[in-house]
């Protein structure tokens, strides 16, 4: 396996904790995912500086969120701006009885020293049928 292969591979790893994360409301797992300098902007337009700032959000928000369905995550393209600094597309889709909502989340990931990929930067956005 080639070294972007499994970059790439690494990468779907980490959209797919972020799944795991959510779905189990796993605060201290999704924050691991994270650089200590990321920058997170949430589907609603909520601006998160550093890990502080997306760890006191996600402690207020995520153990209380309620959805009656499932949400899946997927790496739906990767490119490489540098060896170490990937852009990832992910589809975000949350299913429920009424019917299926997606967000269209962009997320910069860096690759630490130790080679794991971490979320350094996100940008979630809504899809509006139509």
């Amino acid at each position: 396996m080639n070294t972007e292969t499994a970059d790439i591979k690494a990468i779907e790893q980490v959209v797919a904790a972020v799944e795991r994360a959510q779905r189990a409301k796993d605060v201290e797992g999704f924050l691991a995912l994270f650089h200590p300098d990321a920058l997170w902007t949430t589907a609603h337009g909520k601006v998160l500086i550093g890990i502080d700032a997306i760890a006191e959000f996600t402690r207020a928000v995520l153990p209380t969120a309620s959805w009656d369905g499932e949400v899946t995550y997927a790496a739906v393209h990767t490119q490489f701006l540098r060896p170490d600094v990937a852009a990832v597309k992910v589809r975000q889709v949350y299913h429920s009885a009424e019917g299926d909502t997606e967000g269209a989340p962009l997320y910069v990931m860096t690759k630490r020293d130790d080679g794991r990929w971490l979320l350094h930067a996100g940008q979630n956005t809504e899809v509006r049928a139509g």
